[in-house]
């Protein structure tokens, strides 16, 4: 099912619910990652989305990647899965989100110069990205830093 977040919310309109996303954490040769300029909220953050119905989070980060920046990409580890965050969309929707992140290196594609989700991409040193627009991205970036795999929280 496409957009199955829609299709929930037209449901139960904003209550508070667990949607599940795949992120990825994007390197280059230099040890940089790549950073998506929001369209929503014109925050920084890891590229990455909601999974559908019949998706893997595998298909999700890959699927998601290719819309937000336009490259494909192969998944080099799992970075973690991360579980007990709370997020407030800008439209008001509540949800407690549960993404897995994988590190990742691009494969092909053209970088996209921006779209309906993003208004910018651009290659960071971790340790000078700029404030990431929610927890779970900061925890993620914090792990990435740190050389932590596997992480669970």
């Amino acid at each position: 099912m496409a957009n199955y977040i829609g299709w929930i919310r037209s449901q139960v309109g904003q209550e508070h619910i667990i949607t599940n996303f795949a992120g990825a954490i994007i390197t280059n040769d230099k040890g940089e990652i790549l950073l998506q300029k929001r369209r929503d909220n014109g925050q920084w953050g890891f590229p990455g989305g909601a999974m559908e119905l019949g998706e893997s989070a595998e298909d999700t980060v890959k699927r998601e990647v290719m819309e937000e920046t336009g490259h494909t990409i192969e998944i080099h580890y799992l970075q973690g899965v991360y579980t007990k965050y709370d997020y407030t969309y800008p439209n008001g929707d509540r949800s407690q989100t549960m993404l897995v992140a994988f590190v990742c290196r691009i494969t092909g594609g053209e970088r996209l110069q921006e779209n309906e989700e993003t208004r910018e991409l651009r290659f960071f040193a971790p340790e000078s990205a700029p404030p990431l627009f929610n927890r779970q991205n900061v925890d993620m970036l914090a792990d990435f830093r740190e050389g932590r795999k596997g992480v669970y929280r």
